[in-house]
């Protein structure tokens, strides 16, 4: 019997200390592809690179298969499933993000939209994303959590899905458990800072602050606060349904 083979992407780059933790729990598991951007893609969304040419880089790695990809996290997972791969992976990874991708964060992540990608190609899909912005985040809690989840991912048969998964910064023994969630309604509200450069010329730089609209304990950012690994099902169907029922009545 094969091996599960898995696709490991993320969006903070091929180096990132988080796609390093991700990939050595893959190896727990299966037969191992590493395709990640050669630098930082951060919120670039579901981007993908077609006025440029793309190219990929074998890149040295003990016990798998490993390269580095000038596009974007999208393009990654493209190329790896058209490109590279000879067999449809049983599982795509994204991350370790350094950061939260919870509530409205999932629309502009990149580590999201690789995973996103490959529900799209059918592939069941998790991207996961620690509470740590900081560069020398520990990843072991993050680590345990994606050794759970993949474990039990692995375990389903004939199941297609993406999984938003978040993990606090916390310590191991201070996480109260998993949380099985829906997207909180949230927003960035968003600020330019208005500078000007030593030639005269304006330029912005955009700051701004998260705002929440909703406290329930069915949501994301609610768990997290609470100490709890979230779990959100995501899709890319981005119909809204009680819109269309009404659209019916316009007069079209």
């Amino acid at each position: 019997m094969k091996r599960p083979l898995i696709l490991v992407t993320n969006d903070d780059g091929f180096h990132a200390p988080g796609i390093n933790a991700l990939t050595e729990v893959a190896l727990g598991f299966g037969d191992v592809l590493k395709v990640a951007p050669d630098k930082p893609q951060s919120g670039m969304g579901h981007a993908i690179t077609i006025n440029s040419t793309l190219r990929i880089e074998k890149m040295p790695a003990e016990g798998y298969e490993a390269y580095q990809c000038t596009g974007t996290p999208v393009d990654c997972v493209k190329i790896a499933l058209d490109v590279i791969l000879d067999r449809v992976p049983d599982l795509v990874i994204s991350g370790i993000n350094h950061g939260s991708n919870a509530s409205i964060n999932v629309i502009y992540s990149g580590t999201m939209s690789a995973a996103m990608e490959g529900y799209i190609e059918g592939v069941p899909s998790i991207g996961f994303s620690l509470l740590d912005h900081t560069v020398d985040a520990d990843f072991t809690t993050a680590k345990i959590y994606a050794e759970k989840i993949i474990r039990e991912a692995l375990n389903q048969k004939d199941q297609t899905y993406c999984l938003n998964v978040n993990i606090p910064k916390l310590e191991p023994d201070l996480i109260k458990g998993i949380r099985c969630c829906r997207q909180a309604h949230a927003k960035w509200q968003e600020e330019f800072d208005r500078r000007t450069d030593p030639s005269g010329r304006d330029y912005y730089w955009l700051t701004g602050h998260f705002v929440q609209f909703e406290q329930s304990e069915e949501v994301d950012l609610w768990a997290l606060k609470q100490g709890y690994v979230s779990v959100v099902p995501v899709s890319y169907d981005l119909t809204h349904f009680k819109t269309l029922e009404t659209l019916k009545t316009w007069n079209l």
